[in-house]
């Protein structure tokens, strides 16, 4: 693969590796570059949970996804969405709804610089560049205020991205604003990486490893993950590994994926 992808990236910082480009990695997609190949490639060494763990997480999101819209959510916040690699919140949507409004919101350039030309000429879907530890700023951006009514439910997404947020910037009361904005009968979708995804040594390597990119992560307990989402209303079967969040029948975990993230869905009353 070259080193610059076909997408321009001029003026952007490819040389320190990105954790969006290497989940974009994980997943299987082609918008990173060799600094993040390199990081990826260094932590799959670490443990090879890296790779079946964030498919195991990208499943979890597609089958809440369908949950919300089966319920009768036409308008998602993605937060910290990332590189829209295939399967992501707007083609498993618009399948089933095309006129759903999605509107992703994340501060790495090369992600929103990316996702914006690849839906350009799509009405129904934003993305805005602004710090999701900002939720008023987030939520007064055009890209969400124009396109979202608040006035009816929502899904609120914050998949994958609260282990880059430090308990400094308060992420339970970050989420408690989001959901403060959205009308009841909403819905938060919740994922986070666990702290025994692989032997105490190896999760302390990924955490060394991450510290040198340019999101660090945060190994958070199962009490830690289930303080973020607080006394809400979980959907069944509640907080458990992301593998185990209704898994779609006759499916099997990948070897190490279950015990990588965890995962669970709320009502917003």
């Amino acid at each position: 693969m070259n080193e610059t992808p076909s997408w321009d990236a001029n003026d952007l910082d490819v040389e320190t590796p990105n954790a969006a480009r290497m989940y974009d990695y994980y997943l299987g997609g082609s918008h990173n570059f060799a600094s993040d190949r390199e990081a990826a490639a260094r932590a799959v060494q670490v443990t090879p949970t890296m790779i079946p763990g964030a498919r195991a997480n990208r499943a979890f999101l597609q089958r809440a996804v369908r949950f919300c819209l089966d319920a009768g959510i036409r308008q998602f916040l993605d937060l910290g969405s990332g590189i829209p690699t295939v399967g992501h919140v707007h083609e498993i949507a618009h399948a089933i709804d095309p006129s759903t409004r999605v509107a992703y919101v994340d501060i790495e350039p090369i992600a929103v610089a990316h996702t914006r030309r690849m839906l350009s000429d799509t009405s129904a879907v934003t993305v805005t560049q602004a710090d999701l530890q900002d939720p008023q700023e987030v939520l007064k951006s055009p890209g969400v205020a124009d396109l979202l009514d608040f006035s009816e439910p929502a899904a609120v997404l914050a998949v994958a991205v609260l282990h880059f947020v430090p308990d400094s910037k308060n992420p339970a009361g970050m989420l408690d604003a989001y959901c403060d904005a959205v009308a009841p009968g909403s819905f938060l979708a919740v994922s986070h990486i666990t702290d025994h995804y692989d032997t105490p040594e190896r999760v302390a390597e990924i955490d060394r490893l991450y510290s040198s990119t340019t999101n660090a992560a945060r190994h958070r307990t199962f009490e830690d993950f289930t303080r973020l989402i607080g006394d809400r209303e979980l959907v069944d079967p509640g907080a458990v590994y992301a593998t185990d969040w209704r898994p779609d029948p006759g499916t099997v975990p990948a070897e190490g994926a279950r015990t990588a993230f965890w995962a669970a869905l709320a009502h917003i009353s």
